[in-house]
């Protein structure tokens, strides 16, 4: 067997062997620090599956910013040797509205993004706190043309109240 066929078996034994996360809330609110900066609202729809949801802006050095909405299916998996640390894994899409210093217009764009991250919820106190990684593709037009490009620097730590603790 060639490379290829080892990494795909045993990317299937891990997938089978991987446990559920069972997280100890059930939503929190909070805020994204990275790009965009941004409010954001988490809520689980099983054990391990969660929903995301955040707005946020960003500016580009007094030429241009953005308001964006972006929405974000998430899976969780529990790292058994730390409690509370959960490691995710997901895809989302969202809208950007563009706003520019030098027009009197705007645009707006769409992103389909990965994410890749860690939660961390604290056991004796109502917080969640996170890192993640959000690749993303841009599509559509922008005052600078055809905006149909690629961002690897996207992500953010969120720190977030969690509700309906369990």
């Amino acid at each position: 067997m060639n490379k290829i066929k080892y990494f795909f078996i045993l990317a299937a034994f891990w997938g089978f062997s991987v446990q559920l996360a069972a997280q100890n809330f059930n939503s929190a609110i909070g805020v994204r620090f990275g790009y965009p900066f941004s409010i954001s609202y988490k809520t689980f729809i099983s054990e391990s599956h969660a929903l995301e949801g955040y707005v946020g802006f960003r500016g580009y050095s007094g030429v241009a910013n953005w308001i964006s909405i972006n929405g974000a299916y998430q899976i969780h998996s529990d790292i058994d040797a730390i409690d509370g640390l959960e490691w995710y894994y997901g895809a989302g899409a969202g809208a950007q509205f563009w706003s520019y210093d030098f027009a009197e217009s705007g645009s707006t764009t769409f992103s389909v993004s990965g994410y890749l991250g860690l939660q961390y919820t604290f056991e004796e106190a109502p917080v969640s706190v996170s890192i993640d990684w959000v690749p993303t593709f841009f599509i559509g037009d922008s005052r600078y043309g055809a905006f149909n490009s690629f961002g690897g620097g996207y992500g953010a730590l969120a720190a977030r109240y969690t509700l309906g603790r369990q």
